[in-house]
């Protein structure tokens, strides 16, 4: 008998030349059919049906729901939060793709509006899936698009629209407006924003900074972008994107300067206070240190980087860095470098970091050393790391997956953790399995007398055990 899929039609793409040849009543029933279902769409084909009687028109239908988005006040229940979020995409294609070609001036306009009031909206949502705060971030991505488009006069419009929109935001998205609309506006205009900035009062986010700083950046000015930056308190400023700045401005010595100027991360006060149960070594800001070795590399220290890349690499076991250093290497002892950092892995009391890395480098051999030389250290918890650690060793390491698979499992079943046991179960599958092909259990117990006690001590969780093959 055939199959449901050989009996079906086969899929017709959707193409314009076959919509076209539909014909204008078939395509304009269907419109008429799918607008009947949603409501959305109905709005997009009432926008471009106005697009025929000019901008004011299509103006005037996107005014509608911007008064009506401005005068809300209510919770919107979560089960229409999925509707709302299909009307504002309807709202925001129509100012791009209706209004926009017809006046962009009169898009950027009805865009800000529609963006500034976000912060109302937001509070009266969930949104924990994030849906519609994407569409308002979506608008923001199309606003320069839209400044392309305006002639020079109405562009001069812009700062003033974004200054007072600005009083309304709260989630950044005004300055988000203004930093990616100030390099497509002409430096006489730039000046002036900046004129009138800089008489507003700071407020404690930065953003009024954030938005000078994109005018400073626009118009070439290097140093008052860095004089904004340093008149931010301190624990909001951004050493990195000044030095990066600086050593793209060919200003190597400064850009040293303002690099090593972030602070350092704490260091974990005792490997014993560690949540899950094996130590975690103190991160390297990954970012600070491959800017740094770049800017003594243009110094002319090459030395002084190569020692920075290795020695933050030592303490924070990270892969990327080892990479770096060893890229860098100017002999061709580079087999020689990579068995000495792997022999610092090895002896490292970070055991997490080290396993991390093993996975990262890969050097699954020695994660396996890592894991069956010290069995007891691995607590279930850190569950990130040990479930794609087993499987990563499962195929050529059986009794290192075992060892981690073992320690997942003990921890969904002491703590109880119901929810879990489905993982669980399919954990014991897996140690049942690993357990034909490991001959040499060494100092743990073979699988007959791991499952004699888990059975022992958790046989009453009947929860776990319905689900186990």
């Amino acid at each position: 008998m055939p199959s449901r899929r050989k009996m079906m039609a086969p899929h017709s793409p959707l193409t314009l030349a076959g919509l076209a040849a539909l014909g204008a009543e078939k395509l304009a029933q269907l419109i008429l059919d799918e607008a009947a279902e949603s409501p959305a769409f109905a709005r997009r084909v009432k926008a471009a049906l106005a697009g025929g009687q000019g901008p004011t028109a299509v103006a005037k239908l996107i005014e509608r729901p911007l008064s009506s988005l401005d005068r809300a006040k209510a919770m919107v229940p979560w089960e229409k939060e999925h509707a709302l979020t299909a009307d504002l995409d309807a709202l925001v294609d129509s100012i791009e793709r209706e209004l926009a070609p017809l006046s962009p001036l009169m898009a950027a306009q009805r865009l800000i509006r529609f963006i500034s009031g976000h912060g109302s909206l937001f509070n009266r949502i969930d949104d924990s899936s994030g849906r519609i705060q994407a569409v308002y971030w979506r608008g923001v991505d199309i606003l320069p698009r839209i400044v392309e488009q305006m002639a020079g006069p109405d562009r001069a419009s812009l700062p003033s629209l974004l200054d007072e929109a600005l009083t309304r935001d709260s989630h950044g998205q005004i300055p988000a407006l203004a930093i990616a609309s100030a390099p497509l506006l002409p430096p006489v205009i730039l000046a002036d924003w900046e004129k009138g900035l800089s008489k507003a009062t700071p407020d404690e986010y930065g953003r009024v900074i954030q938005i000078r700083q994109a005018i400073a950046d626009a118009m070439g000015n290097l140093d008052h972008y860095i004089a904004l930056e340093s008149s931010l308190p301190e624990h909001r400023r951004d050493p990195l994107r000044i030095a990066a700045k600086l050593l793209e401005a060919k200003r190597a010595n400064e850009a040293l300067e303002w690099v090593r100027k972030t602070a350092p991360r704490p260091i974990p006060r005792d490997l014993s206070d560690d949540f899950y149960g094996a130590g975690v070594a103190p991160r390297a800001d990954r970012d600070q240190v491959k800017l740094e070795a770049r800017i003594l590399e243009v110094l002319g220290n090459r030395a002084e980087a190569q020692t920075l890349r290795w020695s933050q690499f030592a303490q924070s076991l990270d892969a990327a860095l080892l990479r770096d250093y060893i890229a860098k290497l100017e002999d061709f002892n580079d087999r020689e470098e990579t068995a000495r950092a792997l022999a610092h892995i090895a002896a490292s009391p970070y055991f997490s970091n080290a396993l991390q890395f093993c996975l990262n480098w890969p050097a699954l051999d020695l994660a396996s050393d890592l894991v069956v030389t010290r069995p007891s250290v691995w607590s279930g918890r850190h569950y990130a790391l040990l479930a794609p650690a087993a499987e990563a060793l499962a195929d050529d390491y059986r009794l290192a997956a075992s060892v981690l698979y073992r320690a997942l499992l003990d921890d969904i079943l002491a703590r109880a953790k119901s929810p879990a046991y489905g993982h669980g179960a399919k954990y014991l599958d897996h140690l049942d399995r690993l357990a034909q092909q490991v001959t040499d259990w060494q100092s743990l117990p073979d699988h007959v007398h791991y499952r004699e006690q888990i059975k022992k001590a958790h046989g009453r969780k009947l929860g776990f055990w319905s689900l186990v093959k």
